[in-house]
């Protein structure tokens, strides 16, 4: 696996309740929360292990903000929310450096600094994945006597 396709994205959008006007789109926690981040990225060891860092304008996750994703084709991909723009971008990069450890992106709970242990939103399993967590879904078929007795 190429790490440079290992992803964290940030939503700039989200709202932490310091703004001082709602339309100031450079002052949202997103937006702080991305500059501190980048601002600590070079040093990192998520930076050392390849990770591409994106903003996005928009995660639909407003009642938790602030957000980040983790995603790579072929991994499982994370949500978080409810992170501190003033207090979290160490542990958002030391996340990040861990997803990148691991072969399929998998992140135990225990493993993942506490603020991402309660700030998950979502863990999605990678396309195809045969993980004990995934489970075929395959609905009974339907014969020409069930749709006879529908009608």
């Amino acid at each position: 696996m190429d790490n440079n396709e290992l992803t964290l994205s940030i939503c700039l959008r989200c709202r932490d309740g310091r703004e001082t006007r709602d339309t100031d789109l450079d002052q949202r926690g997103g937006r702080r929360l991305a500059r501190a981040v980048v601002e600590a990225f070079p040093e990192s060891t998520a930076a050392r292990l390849g990770v591409q860092l994106r903003g996005v304008h928009c995660m639909s996750q407003c009642k938790r903000p602030c957000t980040i994703a983790l995603s790579s084709p072929g991994r499982f991909t994370y949500l978080f929310g409810d992170l501190d723009p003033a207090l979290h971008a160490g542990d958002v990069l030391s996340v990040a450096a861990a997803y990148a450890d691991v072969a399929d992106g998998f992140l135990p709970r225990q493993e993942r600094p506490r603020v991402l242990r309660a700030g998950i939103l979502g863990r999605i399993p990678p396309l195809g994945s045969a993980d004990d967590l995934v489970e075929s879904l395959t609905p009974a078929p339907i014969h020409q006597t069930d749709k006879m007795d529908a009608l």
